[in-house]
């Protein structure tokens, strides 16, 4: 048995242990992760796939870049010697920038400590993923990360609308160049800075892909997809990778997969300091409890089913939405189950109040969703009512001027609740605290929803975030 392992780069993409079977198959275990609730995937179901994901080949010894730091721990804590990082890591390390280049940006405010300490870890190596809460500014460090590298660039969003928001950003920051906007209907053109969703990024030729210098993910933690794992791999001539999210969903293969595609995270700051440091709106969270008469127990889809169509349900967060002051965000789940009827109840109640109802959803167009979310942002009055799906406005959307954020439909996902939370926590004139309704049901048997609000207590105890626990009874 020999006493070093070497690693050498076979790409931008994986490098390659060389060791003996033993250590391999050591790796192979180590590096093995059962996905979170792969026992209801289809896949598993079918017994096509074990539920297991692995990030070290024991046939080709092929590992990810970015999980080099947990390779090496793991040699040298079974006494082995390791050799070949500066060949893998190519020697990128570089000087942290000076005052003078920030200057000379002319940016039209001064950036935070923490984002400039963001910015110089992510350029030492050229990998990075860098863990920072909605609302500090994640689009000015990656502004100051494409222009620091001055290379071709491409930043991947999830979204059309985050296209729009991101490329709005870097001109008010100052940039001046055009930004080569990619998702149907755009024109492709040659820039230095391409923003594109992973969607319509997927289908670009190999060539296209290979042609940038510099990759940028964008809400990172979607990249656990298969198809955004396809594109980074693809990506073998891409050096500079750097990844920023808002959350990660706890599981440990989700951090690992994320790290070795990116590189490994640096956290930023937590939501608690920057409420304590006055940079965000301080939260507040009422936890609504409604108890239903005694019900069986059902199926997960059954309860969600019965839980959307409930008149008494959609009447009490119709009521809840319209004794609110200010301009209040309502997210749902299902479309047609459930935001249809929550429209036509709240239409004749946002007239009441004098308020505009804007409804945002899957079909609604990138250019409409825009217009909704400059709408809000400059309009004078503070009664607009914004019901829209989870996933058109749970991610990533900038509005500031978001005073309540109403959970319709329950949901056990950190993320999905993190970044939700985080559309109402950026600061403006007048606006210094966002109220949070996260609306549960009792149904008096042990019921899937009502659990999963006992996780998302827990994810609040883990922010540090403040809450209060209510109860009404549904007649």
């Amino acid at each position: 048995m020999s006493d070093i392992v070497k690693v050498s780069k076979i790409d931008e993409v994986f490098m390659k242990v060389h060791c003996d079977d033993g250590l391999a198959r050591d790796l192979f275990e180590f590096f093995s992760f059962t996905v979170p609730n792969a026992k209801f995937m289809p896949s598993y179901k079918n017994r096509m796939w074990d539920g297991k994901v692995r990030l070290f080949s024991i046939k080709t010894h092929k590992i990810y870049i970015g999980l080099l730091p947990y390779v090496d721990e793991f040699c040298r804590e079974r006494g082995y010697g390791f050799e070949g990082v500066s060949e893998v890591l190519g020697n990128k390390q570089r000087e942290k920038v000076s005052q003078s280049w920030l200057t000379d940006l002319k940016l039209p405010f001064e950036p935070r400590d923490y984002q400039i300490e963001a910015f110089n870890t992510a350029i030492q190596y050229g990998r990075q993923l860098l863990l920072s809460p909605t609302a500090s500014g994640k689009s000015l460090i990656i502004y100051l990360l494409a222009r620091h590298y001055d290379s071709k660039t491409v930043v991947i969003v999830p979204t059309t609308s985050l296209v729009e928001q991101m490329t709005k950003d870097f001109i008010d920051y100052g940039y001046k160049e055009p930004v080569c906007k990619i998702y149907h209907g755009q024109e492709v053109f040659d820039a230095p800075i391409t923003v594109t969703t992973w969607q319509s990024f997927a289908k670009a030729p190999k060539e296209v892909l290979q042609s940038f210098d510099v990759v940028i993910g964008d809400e990172a933690h979607l990249f656990k997809a298969q198809t955004l794992k396809t594109i980074l791999e693809k990506m073998k001539t891409t050096a500079i990778r750097i990844g920023t999210t808002g959350t990660l969903d706890g599981s440990e293969v989700h951090r690992l997969q994320l790290e070795g595609l990116f590189g490994p995270v640096k956290k930023v700051i937590s939501s608690k300091q920057l409420m304590e440091d006055g940079t965000i709106a301080n939260l507040s969270i009422d936890c609504i409890i409604l108890r239903h008469t005694k019900q069986k127990k059902m199926s997960y889809q059954d309860e969600m089913d019965y839980l959307v169509s409930n008149e008494q349900r959609n009447l009490f967060i119709t009521n809840l939405v319209g004794s609110l002051r200010g301009n209040t965000l309502v997210l749902f789940q299902y479309i047609e189950k459930h935001g249809q009827p929550l429209w036509e109840l709240f239409n004749p109640m946002v007239s009441r109040m004098n308020g505009t109802l804007h409804y945002v959803h899957g079909a609604t167009d990138t250019e409409d969703r825009e217009s909704v979310r400059e709408i809000v942002e400059n309009s004078k009055k503070k009664n607009n009512v914004i019901l829209a799906s989870y996933g058109t406005f749970s991610t990533g959307v900038n509005i500031k001027k978001i005073d309540n954020v109403v959970f319709a439909s329950p949901s056990k996902s950190r993320i999905r609740n993190l970044q939700s939370i985080g559309r109402g926590l950026r600061k403006t004139e007048g606006k210094t605290s966002m109220k949070l309704f996260d609306i549960s049901d009792d149904l008096q048997c042990n019921n899937h929803t009502l659990n999963h609000l006992k996780e998302r207590i827990n994810i609040y105890n883990e922010e540090g975030f403040s809450y209060n626990i209510k109860q009404f009874d549904l007649k």
